[in-house]
């Protein structure tokens, strides 16, 4: 009856050392788990468009517009200021002209 006590002995000191064994493999792998999940995914490359000749022809066209139209704006205003100077001068002149003749 011994021997079956020394038996059923090493059998429970072998299944506690097994289930120590399991908890630490289990211990591991959760480690292993949280691991993974904090390390940062790497991101995706941004897909790159195809170049579009259309857009960049529109984009300069009106921007030579714009540019077109402003040198025309500022060209009407440097007339409209030359006039309104030669018809000041034109108009002081007279005034003098008929502040003698009085």
């Amino acid at each position: 009856m011994s021997d079956a006590i020394e038996k059923a002995v090493r059998d429970a000191v072998e299944a506690a050392d097994n289930t120590r064994q399991v908890e630490q493999i289990a211990a591991i792998l959760a480690a292993q788990q949280l691991l993974n999940q904090q390390q940062p995914q790497a991101p995706a490359p941004a897909p790159r468009t195809e170049f579009d000749a259309r857009k960049w022809l529109v984009i300069g066209g009106v921007t030579v517009s714009v540019g077109l139209v402003g040198a025309l704006f500022a060209v009407a205003i440097a007339i409209g200021a030359v006039c309104a100077t030669a018809c000041l001068i034109v108009l002081r002149g007279m005034w003098r002209e008929a502040q003698k003749g009085r």
